[in-house]
């Protein structure tokens, strides 16, 4: 018996029919044909996660993983740079999170410059 892919999270509020997931091993969106995450999934990405910021990464690692794997297996030449692949999968939620954001506390004292 077959289904439809879904990726692992706990509960969905949207139908599965409108869903953009990733259309392996092309890593295209298999509802608008953009590369994924598309804007949508990105959009739906952060809200699933909103309350596990750290989660969100971790999926996005793993699909990191798996795509370098995919892509590089269908045509190791157009794979592109690792610096593209964790911008497309990683950069982004770096910059629509709070999860990596350093927070200065007032009143704790500056470490000293070495000598």
């Amino acid at each position: 018996m077959t289904g439809p892919q879904r990726r692992p999270a706990a509960h969905r509020s949207t139908p599965a029919g409108v869903e953009h997931l990733p259309m392996r091993p092309l890593w295209l969106c298999r509802r608008c044909g953009q590369p994924w995450p598309c804007g949508a999934a990105k959009l739906a990405l952060l809200a699933e996660y909103q309350e596990a910021p750290v989660s969100l990464f971790l999926y996005l690692a793993a699909c990191l993983h798996d795509a370098i794997d995919d892509l590089h297996r269908l045509n190791p030449s157009v794979t592109g740079s690792a610096a593209d692949m964790f911008d497309r999968f990683l950069g982004w939620p770096a910059r629509q999170t709070h999860a990596y954001r350093v927070t200065i506390v007032e009143g704790t004292p500056a470490e000293e410059p070495s000598s």
